[in-house]
């Protein structure tokens, strides 16, 4: 529902054929991974890159790339979009549900489920009593859990899951810091949720309508290549001069940071002018200042967190 709801109100708004939606999309994506590459020691960039090119795309993720060492770096950034992308037909991976008995598995490349609920933690709430539902079985925070304790060489796990718990590592560690993959709002008017603001319309400066979600997904932008975003990062105002709070990336349990971001949309993605209902609203220069503020704070510190996590499992 999420997924196609999202999918839905942008193909309205930008008049395209519908095409899969991306979690900070791909430009978010690539310029969070680079940032964590750079923190990486060389062996450990080594032991990423072995493990990474056990991944069937790795040819394409290199594909371009003017030496080895940059050859590397351009799969540790394509790589942090490979869970999204499986999502697209070319690659004939199977729509599953959360309720499904394989829902939380981690079997590594044999795996054609695309998992679409891993990408999300809906911690839901309402502002005037609707009730809310339980809690799914499976999200990002039981999966990362699972993953994280599988990619040290120690674990036992084979480097095929290894290498596939990598992956979704680059990726879903980017969604746990996006405020609306880690809530979901119940109200008189949206009963059955939001879907992390997919239920509401938005719009903001460009003037072209769009979910409230997509909104905050998009504040990056959108198709990039590797080259593409290492230059929006490392702009002088780009993602790489955003300081970070060393304490706060520190912190490596996913349930943390899920309550942060859901945290932060209470108090920023859900305010005024965002309404409880699904009216389209003009979103003010307030808004979208602190909200692209926001966004470059939470990706800087997703950063850090996805190098340490690494550095931590593959030292």
């Amino acid at each position: 529902m999420r997924r196609m709801l999202l999918i839905s109100v942008l193909a309205l708004a930008f008049g395209v054929a519908s095409s899969p939606a991306r979690a900070w999309w791909d430009e978010g994506h690539m310029q969070i991974s680079y940032l964590a590459y750079k923190r990486l020691s060389d062996p450990v960039r080594d032991k990423a890159d072995a493990l990474l090119k056990l991944n069937k795309d790795y040819a394409k993720w290199t594909s371009g790339a003017a030496d080895d060492k940059t050859a590397k770096m351009y799969a540790f950034m394509h790589a942090a979009t490979w869970a999204d992308d499986i999502k697209t037909k070319e690659y004939g991976y199977t729509r599953d549900a959360v309720t499904s008995t394989t829902a939380g598995q981690n079997i590594g490349y044999s795996d054609h489920n695309q998992h679409a609920y891993w990408h999300f933690k809906d911690i839901d709430f309402t502002p005037d009593g609707t009730p809310l539902p339980d809690a799914a079985p499976v999200d990002f925070v039981t999966q990362l859990k699972l993953m994280i304790a599988a990619l040290p060489a120690s674990s036992g796990a084979s480097d095929d899951v290894r290498s596939y718990d990598l992956v979704w590592i680059l990726h879903l560690v980017g969604d746990a810091h996006q405020p609306l993959h880690a809530s979901a709002r119940y109200t008189h008017e949206i009963p059955d949720g939001d879907s992390g603001g997919n239920a509401e319309s938005v719009i903001p400066a460009s003037g072209s309508s769009m979910a409230l979600h997509a909104y905050w997904d998009a504040i990056f932008g959108g198709y990039s290549s590797p080259h593409g975003a290492i230059f929006d990062a490392d702009d002088k105002d780009g993602l790489s001069s955003v300081g970070v709070n060393q304490v706060e990336a520190q912190i490596d349990d996913p349930a943390v940071w899920a309550q942060e971001s859901a945290d932060l949309a209470k108090q920023y993605a859900y305010a005024p002018p965002i309404s409880t209902g699904k009216n389209p609203v003009l979103l003010t220069r307030d808004y979208e200042t602190s909200a692209k503020n926001l966004a470059r704070a939470r990706a800087a510190l997703a950063a850090a967190r996805l190098a340490n996590l690494i550095e931590t499992a593959l030292k």
